[in-house]
């Protein structure tokens, strides 16, 4: 059976893509009637775009692959909360549903700082849940850190 935490282990799988290129570990999967549209890790460094988060992408393919920009009855799993760039895509994009592993207390746009997608006075409301393989999708974010500083500190001796 295809559940929310088999959806977010291949966001998971993202994310660790993303670590091996040296960009911050954010996985994404687009879902629509339990078939993947399209899978991303974060690569605004590879790309030297700003925008290239894992849910731009997501979004982007997803996009390209239906020929339309709507992709109403679509679920996003992505490994941590979504930023304000990226919460107003999905918006733009009538996602039903934000499945995030862990939250983002500095920059999260779902209901750390901000709760954007749960904003009435916006004409639409996906459902959020949040938490699956949370600590997984913490553990990651933590270990990048945790060695870029290691090595940044290396470097200054």
């Amino acid at each position: 059976m295809l559940t929310d935490e088999y959806f977010m282990r291949i966001a998971l799988d993202e994310a660790g893509k993303a670590m091996e290129n040296g960009e911050v570990p954010i996985g994404a999967v687009l879902v629509r009637e339990g078939k993947i549209l399209a899978c991303a890790h974060n690569a605004p460094i590879s790309r030297k775009d700003p925008s290239a988060h894992a849910e731009m992408l997501v979004l982007r393919e997803a996009a390209r692959k239906t020929g339309n920009y709507r992709l109403t009855g679509a679920g996003l799993y992505v490994t941590l909360e979504p930023c304000v760039m990226c919460a107003g895509a999905i918006l733009q994009a009538r996602l039903s549903r934000v499945i995030f592993g862990c939250r983002d207390p500095k920059a999260g746009a779902v209901v750390s700082l901000y709760q954007i997608l749960n904003d009435s006075r916006l004409n639409h409301q996906p459902n959020v849940t949040e938490g699956i393989l949370g600590q997984e999708c913490g553990e990651i974010l933590s270990r990048f850190f945790k060695e870029k500083r290691i090595k940044a500190d290396s470097a200054v001796k």
